[in-house]
């Protein structure tokens, strides 16, 4: 007989994992999911703070078209600048607030301070203005923004918003803050009252004085 043998089953081929496609792709961390940081914001100035005046703010120019800059105005005062800031140039309340800087000028620039205001507008329409309101110091335009936006009184995106900056001779910051016309007068009266300014001016005066006299005179 013949002897019939028995054929071994053949092995299965081997199963192939298939890997979905989440695990295909390496998995984002939380750190490659932050993203960048932002740079910060120049700071806005303080009452009591100390700025460089050789980059502050930028290029403007007067009423009258001529170039300047903070720097410059703050050489060529005897104290420091007063400047308050309006929206626009011959609406109702910049007019209050413009003839009440006319009306106390000779208090508020008594202590060597020199005044001027500041917008937005071209020197035509600044021109008008001053002429129109007999103003006794002179308007700043600032078309760009990049003064007003240094003292933290910059509407978003475009705009000025009224208030008042001071600052000294050394760049130290005398004040700066928003308000109406009326508050906005106020705050600079404070500062010629019993301000670093005044006695700054007094220093000055009694400097004068000794060159004067003679120092020591016999």
């Amino acid at each position: 007989m013949v002897e019939l043998r028995k054929r071994k089953a053949a092995a299965p081929p081997p199963v192939v994992e298939k890997k979905s496609k989440s695990e295909s792709k390496p998995k984002a961390t939380k750190s490659d999911e932050t993203p960048a940081p932002k740079e910060d914001a120049p700071k806005v100035p303080q009452a009591g703070d100390v700025i460089d005046l050789d980059a502050f703010g930028g290029d403007l120019e007067t009423n009258e078209g001529e170039q300047t800059s903070l720097k410059k105005l703050v050489d060529d005062s005897k104290a420091g600048v007063v400047i308050f800031t309006y929206p626009k140039a011959s609406t109702p309340g910049c007019t209050k607030q413009a003839c009440l800087f006319r009306d106390n000028f000779d208090h508020l620039s008594s202590t060597g301070l020199t005044i001027y205001g500041l917008s937005g507008d071209s020197p035509k329409a600044n021109t008008t203005f001053k002429t129109k309101q007999n103003l006794p110091y002179a308007l700043l335009c600032n078309p760009s923004y990049g003064l007003i936006g240094a003292i933290g009184l910059k509407k978003s995106p475009k705009g000025t918003i009224r208030g008042v900056f001071a600052v000294d001779k050394k760049g130290k910051v005398l004040l700066r803050e928003q308000g109406g016309p009326d508050a906005t007068v106020d705050a600079v009266q404070k500062i010629v009252a019993d301000g670093p300014a005044k006695e700054e001016s007094k220093e000055d005066e009694k400097d004068e004085s000794k060159e004067k006299n003679g120092d020591g005179a016999k």
